[in-house]
């Protein structure tokens, strides 16, 4: 585990409707699901307060590149939250590639024998396990954090 810096990290999967959540043990050996936030203008304060309840060392965002790792409605989507985020929270926050943790939530469900429609309230946060797991096992392998630093965003004057 040589180069792996040892912490509380969230993954965050961010959808038009919902914000999934997801931690990890200090090891970073388990991603766990902890909760779906309504995208709403009180979005930021509650992935804030998780960060707090959790002492999170960093938060990490999914950024849903297309299969060719292009940018999409989505992708700016995510990048604007993460900026927000970023903005917001005395915590570093990083993109990390998340193009087929939707995909995988959903087959995971499925393999459960959990119907699309039963799975709604659950598939993000399930999406940020698996962002989170694959992050940890990028900086795991590689030795360095997963994805790109988010700068804060410029304040308007």
């Amino acid at each position: 585990m040589s180069g792996f810096r040892r912490g509380v990290r969230l993954g965050i999967d961010v959808g038009k409707a919902r914000v999934g959540v997801a931690r990890c043990d200090p090891d970073g050996l388990l991603a766990t699901p902890v909760e779906t936030v309504p995208r709403t203008d009180a979005s930021l304060a509650r992935i804030l307060d998780l960060a707090g309840e959790h002492d999170a060392m960093e938060l990490l965002v999914g950024l849903p590149l297309n299969m060719r790792g292009e940018d999409t409605a989505s992708t700016t989507d995510a990048r604007d939250f993460a900026r927000a985020l970023a903005a917001a929270s005395d915590r570093p926050v990083r993109l990390v590639d998340e193009r087929l943790s939707t995909v995988s939530a959903h087959a995971v469900l499925r393999e459960s024998g959990r119907s699309q429609r039963s799975s709604r309230s659950i598939v993000d946060q399930v999406a940020a396990v698996v962002l989170l797991q694959q992050a940890l096992d990028v900086e795991k392998s590689t030795g360095r954090p997963a994805g790109s630093p988010v700068p804060p965003a410029e304040e308007p004057v």
